[in-house]
Parts: C-alpha cells; sequence; structure tokens
C-alpha cells in the first residue's frame, strides 16, 4: 500500500515539474528561449531539451525498456543536449519531451517500486538500482532544471512562478524598492564585516 502511495506521489510531482519547466517557454520568442542566459550557455529550450534526454535514458535502457528514438550514446555525452541547434524547432523538442514523458509513464505505470534497474554511468554499488532511486534521481533532476528554468525566465521579463494562476502582476516599482532594500542589507553587512 505504501509503494503505490510513494509510487503515485512521486509519478505526480515528477508530472508537475515537467509542465513547470514547459512553461518557462510559454510567450517567448525563439531567440529568448534559446539564447546563452549564463556564463556557461544555459538556456531554456537548452533545459527542456536535456531533461527530455534524461528522462528517455533513464525511464528506458536503466530498465531494459529503450526509448525508441535514436539517443547518442551515453559515453559520448558532449554537451550538446543542452542547447538548441538553429535547425531543432522548438516544437521538436516540445515534441520529444512529450513522448520521452509517454515511455517513461509506461515504465513508471508498469513496473513495481523495487524493479531492478542499472544505471551504468553511476559508479558500483550505487549502479544496481531500482525504479524508486531512479524515479527520486529523474525528479530531483527535473526540479533542480525547473527552478533554473525560473530563474532564466525572471531574467528574460520578470515572470516568475510554477503556473501561470498562481503568477501576480509585476509592480516594478515595488520590485526596484525590495531589491534596492535587499542591496542596502547586503551592503551594510559587507561594511560591518570589514
Amino acid at each position: 500500500m505504501i509503494d503505490e502511495f510513494a509510487k503515485s506521489s512521486l509519478h505526480g510531482r515528477l508530472r508537475r515539474d515537467r509542465e513547470v519547466l514547459l512553461w518557462k517557454l510559454d510567450g517567448l520568442s525563439e531567440y529568448d528561449v534559446r539564447r546563452p542566459l549564463t556564463v556557461t550557455g544555459t538556456n531554456l529550450l537548452g533545459l527542456v531539451k536535456h531533461v527530455a534526454g534524461v528522462e528517455a535514458r533513464y525511464f528506458g535502457e536503466v530498465f531494459g525498456r529503450p526509448f525508441p528514438e535514436p539517443l547518442p550514446r551515453w559515453q559520448d555525452h558532449d554537451g550538446s543536449d543542452l542547447w538548441v541547434a538553429e535547425d531543432e524547432a522548438r516544437h521538436q523538442i516540445i515534441e520529444s519531451y512529450r513522448r520521452a514523458w509517454d515511455h517513461s509513464d509506461a515504465t513508471i505505470d508498469e513496473l513495481a517500486l523495487d524493479a531492478p534497474g542499472h544505471v551504468p554511468w553511476w559508479p558500483e554499488p550505487g549502479a544496481h538500482t531500482n525504479l524508486f532511486a531512479v524515479l527520486v534521481h529523474v525528479l530531483g533532476e527535473t526540479n533542480r532544471h525547473a527552478g533554473h528554468a525560473d530563474i532564466l525566465r525572471e531574467g528574460v521579463d520578470g515572470r516568475t512562478g510554477m503556473r501561470p494562476e498562481h503568477e501576480t502582476q509585476i509592480d516594478g516599482h515595488a520590485r526596484t524598492a525590495y531589491c534596492a532594500k535587499i542591496e542596502r542589507a547586503a551592503r551594510s553587512a559587507s561594511s560591518a564585516e570589514a
């Protein structure tokens, strides 16, 4: 009974965080979803592409249920899953992510939480694992990257939150005053330290 509750809860959170990640693309131009927003090149559509590959790999080959579309070998990881080339359309990346969801959901639905899996890129003895550990891992990855996307989106146009219904109108003056208050506190702490 607890296994089904745990599986349902974790799967529900994964589904929620998938939607959050995609929502961060809504209303943005092709340039804004693709442009590097950090010094390491992190970008919104690249995060979606990356998480699609994470799901396809972890809920696919780890359990002997390969994703039906080609994936680069994990040994050949070169970072190309973290950004989107000009010939890759946004809708293709989103559709690929949704197909990865379907494949992942089938694995999660069909296997028990203690179903064995093998993650060849994890060091031993952790490489021999189970669905519960992989589900927690992928949920963590998705949540982490949804958080990255939240910060990146805030930097693009100030929008924050998990869903449109939780978003409040942006009050530019209030935000500026709030940030100025935080800046004053940081400077004050810094000068007290010296």
